[in-house]
């Protein structure tokens, strides 16, 4: 037995094109409270995602801007939670301040945040090298560099990396 399909029509053709219009701005604020929902986002991040879903630049804005007077999306709450995150995690300061930039954040100090997570940099830089290696204090050449590209990759400066060796008495 064969079934045939029935297109679903409304009885009603106004109230149908109220819902489809159901304001795209109702949809890009329902879109946002959900992603918002989850965690915190920078504006950057919501517009792009966002565009991903093929709403209008101009109207998304608009609906951000409103979120931002409300509260309820700050970008300086998200860059205190993504560098709270990211220093937990082991990475420096050169590797969270371009990920921010990336995120859309200029300007943001960091120093307040890892003052409140690790109280500095150096006291990170030594637990993720003593995490990693333990304590080695005589090294060949090729084992310094190896562990400075380590430290390099997780945003630690060259001039963090040398004051870490010193205050270790590293040598090779």
């Amino acid at each position: 037995m064969k079934y045939k399909e029935i297109p679903f029509t409304s009885t009603n053709e106004a109230s149908d094109n109220q819902d489809t219009d159901k304001s795209t701005t109702t949809q890009i604020k329902e879109c946002c409270l959900r992603l918002l929902a989850r965690r915190e986002h920078s504006q950057k991040e919501l517009l792009n995602k966002l565009l991903l879903r093929n709403f209008n630049k101009d109207e998304i804005l608009a609906v951000i801007e409103d979120f931002a007077l409300q509260g309820w999306q700050s970008d300086l709450r998200y860059a205190e939670s993504y560098a709270r995150s990211r220093i937990q995690k082991g990475y420096g300061p050169v590797a969270v301040t371009y990920e921010l930039r990336k995120n859309g954040i200029e300007a943001f100090n960091l120093d307040d945040v890892v003052q409140q997570t690790v109280s500095s940099w150096m006291v990170l830089l030594e637990q993720v090298y003593s995490k990693k290696y333990g304590q080695d204090l005589l090294i060949d050449r090729n084992e310094w560099a190896k562990r400075s590209r380590f430290l390099m990759q997780r945003g630690f400066s060259g001039t963090m990396i040398s004051a870490l060796f010193d205050h270790l008495n590293i040598k090779f």
